[in-house]
């Protein structure tokens, strides 16, 4: 018995629990509030994956003569599905690897439409490795089930979301309200039976649901229902991305039939305020909530009238994944983009570095709400502490940061920290492609396990950046995302179309711009989505400064999304597939010589945009900076050093020979013996293991005290191979 149930609902991901009730159940910790969370899609999701959930699928009645050559394919070959569903989720949870080797025989798994795609994409998984292929054709022969599930059973079933065109932009509550006073729908009898065995189990007295997308709403609400009608003294709540976002505008009461209380923003100290009435309501006079809504006097009241602060980053615990089947969720490879292969393929503990964005200016983004404009990051130390408290609890030592855009020097102390203690852990975040990411920084975090990040360039297109206020130039992303690359980090590019006001030339030369940064190989990921002007962004306060009129509709429900038209009259939309065919080839390094014009079925103009723009971008880099106020870091530990003479015309010198051991080579260096003594003890004296930092220009003065001209000496030909091979970084 606990006091409180955090559910997920239906669908949000396969591979890893979406972290928000592990973040609320590490906060109720604190308090010693007891709770009990679950994620309802994956266990739906196994309960419908399983032998006897395919049974049901295969024993709903459906008309053979009117369905599609697919479903009948798939409906003739039942018994092959029946038989080897439960082996296939086995593997995808990991359980199963040798069943590797028959699923890529090719004669294991019966294929229907999805298998098609197969020839097509054979180039992008011939160097893959077996299970990896094995996950890959798993994944379409749950997609296979998927379609047939779509086409004659449930038309709102999706993997990671449920019924989402309801949640969508829904100004008005008429069709989910007409939806939830309908039948329950197939998926509904499997989420409504666990969650029975799960209130019986549990036995709250308040279940708080996390709604992070639009495909979790309507589970929420059917679920919600179903606790009203059965167990009418347990009380409700709603709080995540979602209602953050779109709810803020929220009129229609019909929605408190359902819910007792929705929360916005931070949850940690709303939540504890709707506990305390609800739990404790004996020991309040008067009732005390903080960015709350709820029905008082039979009206939609918005009731903020604690004093009380939010609390700081550093006070809210740990995430806690207890109650989470975390050995049941199923990795899964759906198409052949590094970086969606990260998404969905491997279980990921989530943390992050800094409450909200540290840049908080792009003019696309939400920066008016709390989540982006409250700017808050974590000490180093505590974050580490609380990688290490997870490993322990979870046993997995992979780690993504769910930051907006993970602060640069902050990203910088991590590593460190993770290096001082000897931690192995993987990790990757999304950032924003600025100057701070220096060869020397990506060097350090992929030393400390960073494998890859994902930023927005958005539109490749310096004039329509600057309108973003992104802060960057498409020169300085290609030398990031070259540095990164370099360093053997993976990069991903979030990248757009139809800003308001970009022309047809601009998309034009921003796919240019796309395709030569894949052919110069510092990009290695990449998606294109078109613009959504949003309620909380400057675009949609401000419409008329970026020449786009919205379309007014009246808000009784959510609010985000909004319908606009843009004075150029361009239909944007038109552009998508040819974009999305021609990122696909260059991610697989293929046609980057194909004219831009062949990608698109209707005529566009030439690009403006030279052919060696990114190439030249990337050779103006000066390697003879010298930046005094630069910390100096040195990696190496192990150093060897060898005395000899060097003579050269009866003449003798004492020389030096420094070997260094690195992880898969070795650096050697041949110094002046009074000059390899100051370095071997200047090294020893600042490795990355000690907490103080020295400056270059400390190490100029230090290095003065006995020699002449430190710059000949720090950009001379041994000290430069040391900083290549990042045994020396300067950051």
């Amino acid at each position: 018995m606990k006091d409180l149930l955090l559910i997920t609902p239906p669908f949000t991901q396969l591979n890893t629990p979406y972290p928000a009730t592990a973040y609320i159940k590490g906060f109720l910790n604190t308090k010693n509030i007891s709770s009990y969370q679950i994620d309802l899609g994956i266990e739906v999701i196994l309960d419908l994956f399983s032998k006897d959930g395919i049974q049901k699928i295969f024993d709903t009645e459906i008309d053979l003569q009117n369905i599609s050559e697919n479903s009948q394919r798939i409906f003739a070959l039942r018994d092959e599905y029946l038989k080897t569903i439960d082996q296939v989720i086995l593997f995808l949870q990991n359980k199963n690897p040798t069943l590797a080797r028959q699923i890529c025989s090719m004669n294991f798994l019966p294929e229907a439409s999805r298998f098609n795609q197969l020839d097509d994409m054979e180039f992008a998984f011939g160097n893959m490795g077996l299970q990896d292929k094995a996950k890959h054709l798993a994944t379409l022969y749950l997609e296979d089930l998927s379609d047939y599930i779509v086409e004659n059973v449930d038309s709102d079933f999706g993997f990671s979301r449920y019924a989402e065109r309801l949640g969508k932009s829904a100004n008005s509550f008429d069709e989910l309200y007409l939806k939830l006073n309908d039948s329950q729908t197939f998926i509904d009898d499997f989420t409504l039976k666990i969650l029975h065995k799960k209130l019986e189990l549990v036995q709250p007295k308040l279940v708080c649901f996390s709604i992070p997308f639009p495909g979790n709403l309507y589970s929420a609400f059917r679920s919600a229902k179903f606790i009203k009608e059965n167990y009418p003294h347990i009380k409700t709540a709603m709080g995540g991305g979602f209602p953050n976002t779109e709810l803020r505008e929220i009129k229609d009461q019909r929605v408190f039939e359902f819910f007792d209380f929705i929360t916005l923003d931070d949850g940690e100290v709303p939540l504890e305020l709707v506990y305390e009435n609800v739990c404790h309501s004996e020991q309040n006079e008067e009732s005390h909530f903080k960015r709350t809504f709820l029905i008082e006097n039979q009206e939609v009241t918005y009731k903020n009238n604690s004093t009380k602060h939010d609390y700081k980053q550093s006070e809210i615990g740990t995430p806690d994944y207890t109650d989470l089947q975390l050995d049941k969720y199923i990795s899964v490879i759906e198409i052949a983009n590094p970086m969606h292969s990260l998404w969905s393929d491997g279980r990921w503990n989530k943390l992050t570095m800094a409450h909200g964005c540290y840049w908080g200016k792009c003019t696309f983004c939400d920066i008016s709400l709390d989540y982006i404009k409250i700017y808050e990051p974590i000490s180093a130390k505590i974050l580490v502490d609380r990688m290490e408290e997870l490993i322990k609890t979870t046993g997995e030592t992979g780690f993504h940061f769910v930051d907006e855009a993970a602060p640069p020097a902050l990203m910088r102390e991590v590593a460190l920290e993770i290096l001082r203690r000897n931690l192995v852990v993987t990790w990757w975040t999304n950032i924003r492609f600025e100057k701070s990411f220096t060869q020397d920084l990506c060097f350090l975090l992929k030393l400390s396990g960073c494998v890859a990040v994902s930023g927005g360039l958005e539109v490749a297109s310096d004039r329509l950046l600057k309108l973003i206020d992104k802060g960057v130039s498409v020169d300085q992303v290609a030398k990031v995302t070259k540095n990164f690359t370099e360093a053997g980090i993976m990069v991903h590019a979030y990248l757009m179309y139809g800003y308001p006001t970009q022309t047809i030339q601009e998309t034009v030369d921003s796919l240019e711009m796309v395709r030569q940064l894949f052919e110069m190989g510092i990009l290695q990921s990449g998606f294109w989505h078109q613009f959504a002007m949003t309620a909380h962004s400057p675009v949609g306060q401000n419409p008329e400064e970026f020449g786009v009129t919205p379309i007014k509709q009246e808000i009784k429900f959510a609010n985000n999304d909004i319908d606009f038209k843009d004075k150029t009259g361009i239909d944007h939309s038109k552009f998508s597939f040819g974009l999305k065919k021609s990122l696909f080839n260059f991610m697989h390094g293929i046609n980057f010589e194909i004219p831009l014009q062949d990608w698109f079925d209707f005529k566009i103009p030439k690009t403006t945009i030279h052919p060696d723009y990114i190439h030249d971008c990337l050779l103006d880099e000066d390697q003879f900076s010298f930046k005094g106020n630069s910390k100096v870091i040195f990696l190496a530990k192990n150093v060897i050093a060898e005395n000899y003479v060097k003579t050269k015309k009866q003449n003798s010198w004492a020389y030096t020979r420094i070997t260094f051991h690195l992880r898969t080579n070795i650096v050697k260096v041949e110094l002046e013996q009074e000059k390899a003594d100051w370095l071997i003890k200047i090294i020893s004296e600042n490795t990355f293991e000690s907490p103080k930092r020295i400056t270059l220009q400390q190490l100029k003065l230090n290095f003065e005290e006995k020699f002449d001209d430190f710059e000949l000496f720090w950009f001379s030909k041994p000290m430069q191979q040391l900083k290549e091979n990042g045994i020396i970084l300067s950051l």
